[in-house]
């Protein structure tokens, strides 16, 4: 058994307010849950209006099926033109860890 996690730091485009950064983050954490079947949620910079950070977790037992799932989640937010993609880290446990 694998899992893996992403975490996806964003900076987010013409937004003034906390609810605009809603109206923009859980499309995509919502898309990424039901085209991926992955956990996502928004899980960093809460309190700032402009910045998001967006986490995702995969379970597998393929590790190269959980590199797979975590590279599309990441294509899929970069290809968001209402954001721009800051940084992206992965993790990826095995049963040895």
């Amino acid at each position: 058994m694998f899992t893996g996690s992403v975490a996806i730091d964003l900076l987010l485009g013409d937004v003034h307010s906390l609810k605009e950064k809603r109206s923009v983050v859980r499309p995509i954490v919502a898309e990424l849950k039901r085209k991926y079947d992955v956990s996502a949620a928004e899980a960093g910079h809460l309190d700032l209006h402009r910045r998001a950070l967006v986490g995702i977790a995969v379970v597998a037992a393929d590790a190269g099926h959980v590199r797979d799932v975590l590279n599309a989640c990441e294509r899929l937010v970069a290809d968001r033109p209402e954001v721009e993609v800051l940084s992206a880290r992965q993790r990826l446990h095995g049963e040895e860890d």
